[in-house]
């Protein structure tokens, strides 16, 4: 089922839970909805012996407050709210949008209620999602701003977006979603719940283009709280060059594969691809890397308890060229452009570094994708080409430091993917 469909089966549930005329949906339709902002989510494995990194906090009757940073402006927006991988209603009591103030403090007054067919509460089904109605709120590209929700008395994280990269924090018990003060708010994670989408009314001209694939897209080991992510930095990129009509939005996950499902990790690219692309508002491009991890994984010892690395599956080039081709398929069907990224460096043994180079040479040289970025040759080091340059290496041999991710930045090709954009 599509984000599309489950956001009409749970819209017209809400009409009958809240008896709402339609005519509150009316103002939506000439409007030009362009996502701004998303995140995509991953299942938290369901164990008792879960190690700390995956124990989600307590959340049950208080306010979650959620700092996100639009890449396109506007005068009105959406709220997109996710139970994809509930197993119970997602509850939430009273939802507040407001310029962030720095740390947990908002904006008092800029703060705005979001509802739900006129109404402040909504319970989502589980596996439903939903996009709030329209309100009133000036997002201005760049800014950032704080998402609150107070939550229902029996809720509980069952899924998340791991590594955000973003602190966000948790109050004590009671809603404090209209509070401009951080006083409330005392518990950190570094996780985005349930919110997955900021859209906005925006000019007829404005599209979105989505950045999707593991953490190197995900902007792991990337400075907490800097947005130097390579996604940020193509979004100032833009800004900088005068484009105020593209949107940046990053749909990495960190340990994703193409091909495999993972207890942690989420579910494959190849699987989640038209959920968390093809039917975002407003998205007319992706930029995909994405193999990295399916390459090494397979030789990942296997791990008592919890395995994120499961399955440990061996894949080859053509293992991996076969999937690209269903997502650049899937993509034309949506009239979604697709450029496809080279595979970075990873210090990789020889039998992995000959798939790397082989994915390379096919990205590089088939023509199938709509476009090519070439991150492998933005990082490489020229005299040891499987690996990352010295000052592009964040210390693990694999990820990019802040310097390595504004240097993939500037190997996309702006205008080309302008383009891509404008049809």
């Amino acid at each position: 089922m599509t984000i599309r469909t489950l956001a009409a089966a749970c819209g017209a549930a809400l009409l009958v839970q809240f008896a709402v005329s339609p005519t509150v949906f009316a103002a939506d339709a000439p409007a030009h909805w362009v996502t701004a902002w998303a995140t995509a989510l991953q299942p938290i494995p369901q164990r008792a012996d879960l190690p700390p990194l995956y124990r989600a906090p307590e959340v049950a009757g208080r306010t979650v407050r959620q700092i996100v940073y639009p890449t396109l402006s506007g005068k009105s927006a959406r709220v997109h709210l996710s139970n994809r991988y509930g197993k119970t209603p997602l509850v939430i009591e009273d939802l507040r949008i407001a310029r962030s103030a720095g740390g947990a403090a908002a904006a008092g007054n800029g703060e705005a209620r979001v509802t739900f067919g006129g109404k402040s509460a909504v319970s989502i089904p589980a596996g439903g999602e939903l996009d709030s109605d329209p309100v009133a709120v000036d997002i201005a590209e760049g800014a950032p701003y704080a998402v609150s929700a107070f939550m229902g008395p029996e809720q509980r994280i069952v899924a998340w977006h791991r590594v955000s990269n973003q602190v966000n924090y948790v109050s004590a018990p009671g809603n404090h979603a209209a509070d401009a003060s951080a006083e409330a708010f005392r518990a950190r994670f570094t996780q985005y719940v349930w919110v997955t989408g900021l859209s906005v009314d925006a000019a007829p001209a404005s599209a979105a283009v989505a950045a999707i694939g593991d953490s190197i897209t995900d902007g792991m080991r990337s400075s907490l709280n800097q947005n130097r992510r390579w996604p940020d930095a193509l979004a100032r990129r833009f800004a900088t060059s005068g484009d105020r009509s593209t949107a940046i939005v990053n749909l990495g996950i960190s340990g994703n594969r193409l091909l495999s499902d993972s207890p942690c990790y989420g579910d494959a690219l190849a699987t989640r691809f038209e959920h968390d692309v093809l039917t975002r508002p407003g998205v007319k491009t992706a930029i995909l890397l994405i193999g990295i991890n399916d390459i090494n994984f397979a030789a990942m010892p296997p791990r008592n308890g919890l395995d994120c690395d499961f399955p440990h599956t061996s894949v080859t080039a053509a293992d991996l060229i076969a999937g690209y081709q269903r997502l650049i398929a899937a993509a034309r069907h949506a009239g979604v452009k697709v450029f496809g990224a080279t595979l970075t460096p990873a210090s990789l043994p020889s039998q992995r570094e000959s798939i790397r180079l082989a994915v390379n040479q096919w990205i590089r040289t088939s023509h199938a994708f709509d476009g090519v970025v070439d991150f492998d040759a933005a990082l490489r080091d020229p005299a040891q080409p499987d690996r990352l340059q010295r000052g592009f290496d964040s210390g693990d041999h694999i990820h990019p430091s802040d310097a390595g991710y504004t240097a993939m930045a500037e190997a996309v090709p702006m205008d080309a993917v302008v383009k891509s954009t404008r049809r």
